[in-house]
C-alpha cells in the first residue's frame, strides 16, 4: 500500500488545498476523514476536473465536490478477490478501513497488478523554429533546449515511459539531424523512436499527415515538445476511452485581469462599473488524443493547424475537453525558460 497518510484532508479544506494535496501525494486520490480519522469521502482527479469545468473558486469547500459514498475495503482482503473488485467497478483506487470505519490504508490497481504498457502511438512535435526563445535557438531546436541537466524533450519521453508509452514518433523540422543524433532509435531508452521529417513547417496538425499508414487502430496521443507538465497520460487516455472520444484537448484555467475598470453602458446610460474584474478562459494546452479514424483525414504533406481541424470535426465528431490542474508549463518565451529551471529541480528531480 502507498503512503495514505500523505493525502489525508478535511471536509471543509478548501479546493485549493485539496489539489495540492493531490499533487503532493501522486496517488491521484485524497482521502476525506472527520474528526476522529473516519473515512467521510474521496476526491479524486476527475472531481478537481469536473469542479474546474464548473468554474468552482478555489475557496470551495471539499464536501460540496467529493465522493460521500466511495467503495471501501476492509483490512483482511484477498488481493485477487481485490483486484477482482476493483476491475469490476472500474476502481483504481480502494480506501482501506478497519472495524471502527477509520481509514488505515489505500491500495491502487496500480500497486496490485504490474503497470501495463501501451501501444498508443505518441506523436511529438518537435520542429517549431522557436523564434520567442532567439538567440538561445539560433543554433539549437527549441525542445533540445537544456532545462536543468537534459534537453526538455529528453524529460517529455522519460514521462511517458514512466507511464508505460513505447511507441514514438518525432516529427522535425528545424536543425532536425540534432534530435535524431541525440535521440536515435531510442535503444537506449528501451522504446521505440521513429521520425517523421517536415521539408517545410507544416503547422500544428499537418505532420499527422506523414505518419505511417501501418499504425494500429489505437488513439494516438500528440503533444508540443515544448512542454513541461505532470498530466498522468494514463489518466488522459483513460478518459478519451471512457467518455467515447474521438479527439481530446487538453485544456488550461487561464485567467486575465482588465487592468481598468469595465463600464457596461446601453446608449448613453451606464448600467454597470465593474473595477479590474477577473475573467475566467480555458486555454489550448498543447497535448491531444486522437482516434485514427480522424488522422486518416489528413491529407498527405498539407499545412494544417490542429485548432482549425478540430474545430471542423466539433459537429461531426465528438470532441472532449480533459481540464489541467497538474503542474503545467509552454516554454515559449525567455521567462518561461527561466521559470523551468526553477520548476524542474522540484517537479521532475526528486
Amino acid at each position: 500500500m502507498i503512503n495514505w497518510q500523505n493525502i489525508i484532508i478535511k471536509s471543509d479544506d478548501t479546493l485549493e488545498h485539496a489539489i495540492k494535496v493531490l499533487h503532493g501525494g501522486g496517488a491521484r486520490i485524497t482521502l476525506v476523514v472527520g474528526s476522529k480519522n473516519q473515512l467521510l469521502g474521496t476526491v479524486t482527479d476527475g472531481d478537481i476536473r469536473r469542479a474546474l469545468i464548473k468554474k468552482l473558486p478555489m475557496n470551495s469547500k471539499v464536501n460540496i465536490i467529493m465522493n460521500n459514498k466511495p467503495i471501501k475495503s476492509g483490512m483482511n482482503f484477498e488481493k485477487k478477490d481485490l483486484i477482482q473488485l476493483m476491475i469490476r467497478k472500474g476502481l483504481i483506487h480502494m480506501p482501506i478501513v478497519n472495524e471502527k470505519d477509520e481509514i488505515c490504508g489505500l491500495e491502487t490497481i496500480e500497486h496490485l497488478i504490474k503497470n501495463p504498457l501501451y501501444k498508443n502511438p505518441v506523436l511529438l512535435m518537435a520542429g517549431g523554429l522557436g523564434t520567442r526563445l532567439h538567440p538561445l535557438t539560433k543554433h539549437t531546436p527549441k525542445p533540445m533546449l537544456v532545462i536543468g541537466k537534459k534537453p526538455i524533450l529528453e524529460t517529455i519521453i522519460e514521462q511517458f515511459i514512466a507511464d508505460g508509452f513505447y511507441d514514438f514518433y518525432i516529427s522535425t523540422c528545424y536543425k532536425s539531424d540534432q534530435i535524431r543524433e541525440y535521440f536515435q532509435d531510442g535503444s537506449q531508452y528501451g522504446v521505440s523512436i521513429n521520425y517523421i521529417h517536415e521539408d517545410v513547417p507544416l503547422g500544428t496538425a499537418g505532420s499527422l499527415g506523414l505518419l505511417p499508414n501501418n499504425l494500429p487502430d489505437l488513439p494516438i496521443i500528440m503533444m508540443n515538445g515544448d512542454i513541461l507538465t505532470k498530466v498522468d497520460f494514463k489518466q488522459l487516455l483513460d478518459f478519451h476511452k471512457s467518455n467515447a472520444a474521438e479527439a481530446t484537448m487538453c485544456v488550461r484555467g487561464y485567467d486575465f485581469q482588465v487592468p481598468y475598470g469595465v463600464v457596461k453602458i446601453d446608449g448613453y446610460n451606464i448600467k454597470q462599473i465593474e473595477e479590474k474584474p477577473i475573467y475566467n478562459f480555458f486555454v489550448n494546452a498543447g497535448i491531444y488524443v486522437l482516434n485514427k479514424k480522424l488522422i486518416d483525414k489528413i491529407h498527405f504533406n498539407t499545412h494544417l493547424d490542429i485548432t482549425d481541424f478540430l474545430e471542423k470535426e466539433l459537429n461531426k465528431e465528438v470532441v472532449k475537453a480533459f481540464p489541467i490542474h497538474e503542474y503545467w508549463l509552454d516554454i515559449g518565451r525567455m521567462e518561461e525558460y527561466e521559470k523551468a529551471h526553477n520548476d524542474v529541480i522540484t517537479m521532475f528531480n526528486k
